[in-house]
């Protein structure tokens, strides 16, 4: 069984989404490129998705990481070798091989453990695969400005200082595809800045794409597709 997770992940391509309405959303929806049509997210590319206030962003990204199954429609992976492979049809264990691998997420509410310190946090994820070194995840803790706080309890860090430390464990990990949520909501312009240009290296260096889901600030990151929720 455990073969056929990984080949699941190996010919991921893309999300299809046909027809999707969130059931909690259902009367809300209105000029929607998202909702109630058919649209995809490709692994290697690069969406910006405009968010107005209460359109979904959240649950968006939640629905393609498998967090949520409270909707209408289908969302399904796309198969390089052809057909498909609706996301309801998946179990806990293919779920984890595709968040360890495939799918990574910078959560609005960042979900650290707040009682570990910062360096603890990355590595609970980063261990799991081993994506990086220890000396390679100092090194991204230094470009972001938080070498220095990896020993502290998350509980005892800025906001702002918590979501750079959420970056980099999202950076942590394989992955073909990145889901952010207003990820840099707590950050001035310079650090923002540092934050795109490790994402956008990052990205590059794993041939991945990302979705971000925004009020309407573009940042500073590079876009092969623009789409309204």
């Amino acid at each position: 069984m455990l073969l056929l997770y990984k080949s699941l992940i190996d010919i991921t391509n893309m999300y299809t989404l046909n027809q999707v309405v969130p059931i909690p959303l259902k009367d809300q929806i209105s000029a929607s490129q998202i909702w109630s049509t058919s649209c995809t997210f490709q692994k290697g590319k690069r969406y910006f998705v405009h968010a107005p206030s209460g359109s979904g962003k959240t649950t968006l990204q939640h629905l393609l990481y498998g967090l949520r199954d409270d909707y209408e429609g289908d969302i399904a992976l796309e198969m390089k070798g052809g057909g498909k492979r609706v996301i309801k049809g998946l179990d806990l264990n293919q779920w984890t091989t595709i968040r360890q691998e495939q799918v990574s997420v910078i959560f609005q509410d960042l979900r650290l453990f707040l009682e570990f310190s910062a360096l603890e946090n990355i590595q609970i994820k980063n261990r799991l695969t081993n994506h990086k070194t220890e000396e390679e995840i100092l090194a991204m803790a230094e470009r972001l400005g938080v070498k220095e706080l990896l020993g502290k309890h998350c509980g005892k860090l800025s906001y702002g200082q918590r979501q750079r430390i959420a970056i980099i464990r999202a950076l942590c990990q394989p992955f073909g595809l990145l889901l952010m949520d207003e990820p840099f909501s707590h950050l001035d312009k310079d650090n923002i800045q540092r934050c795109c240009d490790l994402i956008m290296e990052e990205c590059k260096s794993q041939e991945a794409g990302y979705v971000i889901a925004s009020l309407g600030d573009k940042y500073v990151l590079e876009y092969d597709e623009e789409v309204r929720l």
